[in-house]
């Protein structure tokens, strides 16, 4: 049934023109859930198929994939890929960014987005070179010439090359300002991220990282309102205002965008969607005719930086899932873990999961696994569980997994029982 079945349309006047508002019942709730992990590539297993091809297919379709440094198991930007392309491989990334398919910059944080995005982050490196927004607030100019003229001359540069300089008896620079000089002429973008080791960087000119052809034209902010609220559309299927410049601090843009979006109410481009008690949410009208996605039994362990996931009040407002990663939280005040990750089931998170990867002994250790199943089938839902466990720790390379606390504790001998099966 499509959602049309469960609205009550009333119009709303902007700037005198009526616009469509359409006050959602609350049972349509369960049908934007669904098109809302529909849009983001989670309902079907291979969304954007296999391989390679599908990777950049999935970043150009999410707009960007964040990076993120913390280890204690396979790093978001691969974890957000493998949840919607089955046989990913964390060298999939580098092999894209070599081939100059992705390229590395900020969106609302540091991430790898698709190659033909590239002109869309230059207002903000124009804006930090600028001193309109700053990186640094004292950069160090000299320093900076001495590098591009290192790497004009003798080609790309490691960060490690700088570092170890750093540490030799009369060393080009010392280590911190370099790295400082380095980002920031990353950030004002004299410089790009050619290639990458980890977190080992090799920087280089932007003429010999670019692809020949790519556009490399500044957009207006009108046309950079447009293309950023048909991508968050598109990767979404309904997006807050808010969410359409979700943590970019570019009040032109956030200008332009407001316009833009009310331009495209008034024109019957974009409908209000009022759902009872939430925020309100932007669609196009053909949202409203589409058909709830079938959902197969199917459990996702997903990252924190998940692009499903980031946008926390999105994800209350439609889940009724109140989730805030614990990393940076003191230990004393945390409820759930260190890095706990949420369990997505269907069209529901049904709980979280705290774990680490001790890689020199292929050992997943889950250190609390808390649930909150209501109406699901138990025995479905702990066999989706330990499947999706299952191809996690083939994804971090681990072999054998442990379960040391269960909330609620009534459930622990029964998952553990499940999960030592991993272990045979």
């Amino acid at each position: 049934m499509s959602l049309s079945a469960y609205i009550e349309p009333t119009p709303r006047l902007v700037d005198h023109v009526a616009v469509q508002e359409i006050e959602l019942k609350p049972k349509s709730l369960v049908k934007l859930r669904r098109l809302a992990l529909q849009a983001q590539g989670l309902t079907r297993p291979q969304s954007f198929g296999r391989g390679l091809g599908a990777a950049e297919k999935a970043i150009q379709h999410l707009g960007y994939v964040q990076i993120d440094t913390i280890s204690v198991v396979e790093r978001a930007h691969h974890h957000v890929l493998r949840s919607r392309v089955p046989n990913y491989q964390p060298d999939m990334l580098e092999r894209l960014l070599q081939a100059g398919s992705v390229f590395e910059y900020w969106a609302h944080a540091a991430a790898f987005l698709p190659i033909s995005d590239y002109r869309f982050s230059l207002p903000y490196k124009e804006a930090i070179k600028s001193g309109k927004r700053h990186w640094y607030k004292n950069p160090d100019y000299k320093l900076m010439k001495q590098l591009m003229k290192r790497i004009d001359q003798e080609g790309a540069l490691r960060s490690r090359d700088i570092e170890e300089d750093g540490k030799s008896p009369g060393g080009w620079w010392e280590w911190k300002p370099a790295k400082r000089a380095l980002q920031q002429l990353y950030f004002q973008g004299d410089l790009m991220v050619s290639a990458r080791q980890g977190f080992q960087k090799t920087y280089d000119l932007p003429e010999r990282v670019l692809p020949k052809g790519t556009n490399t034209h500044r957009p207006a902010a009108t046309e950079h309102a447009n293309h950023i609220l048909d991508q968050q559309l598109d990767c979404h299927g309904f997006v807050s205002l808010k969410g359409v410049t979700y943590q970019r601090r570019d009040s032109e843009l956030r200008t332009a965008t407001k316009t833009e979006v009310d331009r495209r109410l008034k024109s019957g481009e974009l409908v209000w969607l009022r759902i009872p008690n939430c925020a309100a949410y932007l669609a196009r009208p053909e949202l409203l005719d589409a058909s709830s996605p079938r959902l197969p039994k199917k459990l996702h362990i997903l990252s924190p930086f998940d692009n499903t996931v980031i946008q926390r009040e999105r994800l209350t407002d439609l889940f009724n899932f109140d989730y805030q990663i614990e990393c940076y939280v003191p230990e004393p005040k945390r409820q759930f873990g260190y890095f706990c990750l949420p369990l997505l089931y269907q069209d529901r998170f049904v709980g979280r999961m705290d774990c680490k990867v001790h890689r020199k002994d292929k050992h997943l250790e889950v250190r609390a696994l808390h649930l909150d199943m209501k109406d699901e089938d138990h025995d479905v839902l702990f066999s989706a569980l330990v499947a999706a466990i299952g191809n996690f720790m083939s994804f971090q390379g681990a072999t054998r997994v442990s379960l040391t606390k269960t909330t609620p504790q009534a459930l622990h001998k029964t998952v553990n029982r499940h999960l030592n099966n991993q272990n045979n």
